[in-house]
């Protein structure tokens, strides 16, 4: 896998608005965002895509979603509900081939989305 822009910013080689980080997870604002809250959660490991996840990366995505609930209560949108989405590969969406969950709210989310 090549390196993305998404191992820079977890190395700290390049600036993003941080709102967490641990020895597993780092999450930032979307410079695109499409809700009024919308993180980025990426590990530290470099995995391309769900489908490059292993069996030994459970416990790494599941800390991905358990820092989700945790940005959602920071953040104040707990309470009324948010969304989480991982893309898969090009055409589900995903342009940087570093597994990322989005973490969406601030508005209600329709559904279907798309």
């Amino acid at each position: 896998m090549s390196d993305t822009i998404f191992g820079k910013i977890s190395r700290g080689e390049i600036p993003a608005d941080i709102v967490y980080q641990d020895e597993d997870v780092v999450a930032f604002r979307d410079l695109n965002p499409q809700a009024p809250t919308h993180v980025l959660l990426i590990p530290r490991k470099p995995i391309p895509t769900l489908n490059a996840l292993e069996a030994d990366d459970a416990l790494l995505v599941g800390r991905l979603f358990l820092a989700a609930r945790k940005i959602a209560e920071q953040e104040g949108i707990a309470a009324a509900g948010y969304r989480t989405v991982i893309n898969c590969n090009a055409a589900a969406g995903q342009t940087v081939f570093h597994l990322h969950l989005h973490l969406l709210g601030g508005r209600p989310m329709r559904w279907p989305p798309g």
